[in-house]
This record gives structure tokens, sequence and C-alpha cells, in this order.
């Protein structure tokens, strides 16, 4: 008999124009199970309901967004939090948050108007006013996340690699493609070129689809090259990958790079991502530096 590990929840919170949705969409693409704007007195029961089955088929990871939508009490947010864990709930709480200029050059770019616009309220002042309601939630966080100087590629990178995956001691996996033109990813543990492949961009029926589309995938895969590339790369990882595991470390990043990021890279990233997952890696993430 298997025994499951425990629920993960994680409460996604913080400022309007942080990037909570950002967060929060990137938690749903690694698999998390997702909602958006939930009560804080609503959220035991719907948290039971989720993770209450406790079987192979119900979600194990959920994500859930918690701010002032709610119009909630959320200095009780702690309290409850506290009780899940109790109960054998891996729950964590991450709060965003931004200068207010930086809150205020984003709410001028999207033109949205602020949830606490109802109370006759500036946007200078509902901002001011939504960080005084929030105030106990950002006490009570695990981390706190600034990104005031973060554009969405790199808010999404470090999600990724500091709260999505395995917080367990398990080594997790972030295969990442990039453009050479664009540089080559500083985290990057491992880097390989992607450049002496045969290129999709040249067949106009290609050009305009990335490395995750069927018909980009189908013409590499029947790539001799390529063929012999892959096989290649697994055998090399599957060597030396394990071995990192021994070392004080959370995740690696293995990068592939080709001219525009957009085909061969892509490809490689979701191919070799996808045989760590067939291999029995616990925590395994995709990162699109140019498309995501």
């Amino acid at each position: 008999m298997s025994t499951l590990p425990s629920p993960v929840l994680v409460i996604v919170s913080g400022l309007s124009g942080s990037g909570k949705s950002v967060a929060l969409k990137t938690f749903e693409d690694l698999d998390y199970y997702c909602s958006d704007n939930i009560p804080v007195n609503l959220l035991p029961e719907f948290v039971r309901g989720v993770l209450g089955q406790r079987n192979d088929s119900s979600p194990q990871r959920l994500a859930i967004g918690i701010d002032v939508r709610g119009r909630s009490d959320l200095s009780q947010l702690g309290k409850w939090r506290q009780t899940a864990n109790e109960y054998g709930i891996d729950a964590r709480l991450l709060f965003f948050e931004a200068d207010d200029d930086t809150l205020l050059a984003r709410y001028a770019d999207t033109r949205r108007r602020h949830p606490l616009s109802h109370l006759g309220l500036s946007l200078p002042e509902a901002i001011i006013r939504e960080r005084e309601l929030t105030a106990p939630l950002r006490r009570e966080a695990d981390a706190v996340i600034d990104t005031t100087r973060l554009n969405v590629h790199q808010l999404r990178r470090r999600v990724i690699t500091e709260f999505a995956l395995s917080q367990q001691g398990k080594l997790s996996l972030l295969f990442e493609s990039f453009a050479y033109k664009r540089g080559v990813p500083a985290e990057a543990d491992f880097v390989f070129d992607a450049r002496v492949l045969p290129n999709p961009h040249w067949d106009p029926e290609l050009r305009s689809l990335t490395g995750r589309d069927r018909e980009v995938r189908e013409y590499l895969d029947a790539q001799p090259e390529v063929v012999r590339y892959v096989a290649q790369l697994q055998d090399l990882l599957d060597t030396w990958l394990p071995k990192l595991g021994n070392e004080t470390r959370a995740y690696v990043t293995v990068a592939f790079g080709c001219t525009g990021g957009k085909h061969r890279s892509v490809y490689l990233a979701e191919r070799l991502a996808r045989h760590a997952r067939e291999q029995g890696w616990p925590d395994v993430a995709t990162f699109h530096r140019e498309q995501d």
C-alpha cells in the first residue's frame, strides 16, 4: 500500500497589481489545482472538499488566491492556516507586493479598476488602504516577494524554482529553453546548444508554430540528428543528475538554447522533461523564457 505525500496548499495573496495572477497561473501550469478570490470564511470547507479525499486521483497540490476582493476578515487566515497544518496539510502563504510607483504605473498600463475603488478612494488612497487591510497576511507570510524590479518572466521563474517545486529535500528539475540572441540564462547548471540541429523555422508551415506543437515535434522526431542528440542527452543526464541529489541544493536547471528560443530549444526542454518524469523524478517543470 503506497503512502501518499502530505497535501500541499499554497495561499497566494498580496497587493493588487503585484503579480498574484501571474503567480497563480504559474502554479496552474505546474498542475496545481487552482482557484482565485476565495473568501477566508469559505476556505476551510473548500480545502477539505478538494484535498480531503486522500486518494491517488484527487488533487494533492492546491493554490488559492486570497485578497481584499473577498471582502472578509483577512486576519483570521493565520489561525485557520495553523489548524490546517495540524491536520496534516502543508499550508504555505506567499505575499506579493511592489512599491507604490510601480503599482501606479501598472494600473496606468492596464487601465484596470482597483478592487477598493468602490469605496470612493483615489488610486493612491486605495493602494494605501489595501496595504493596511493586508498587513495581517504580510506578517503571517512564509515569504514576501517584492516584484518591483521583476518582469513577468522573472516572476514566473522565481515562483517555479523557489516555491512551486518540492520543498521537502528532494532535488527538483527545471528544463528551460532560451534564445542565444538574448543571452544564456545565468542560473543554468547545464547548457546545451540546439543550433546544430535542423531548424523548423525554414519550413513555412512550421515557422509560426513552437516546439510545443505536434507538427514541430513530428518534424524533429523524424530527423536522425535529433534522435541521436536526444539519446545522448538522455544518457548524460540519467548518469549525472542523480549524483547531484547528494548535494545541498534544491533544484537543477537544464537549459537548451537555439537561435530564437521558439522551436528546437522548446522541443528539447519538453522532450527531456517528459523523459525525466518517466524516469521517476518527482518534481519536474519547464520554463520557456522567450515564450512564457
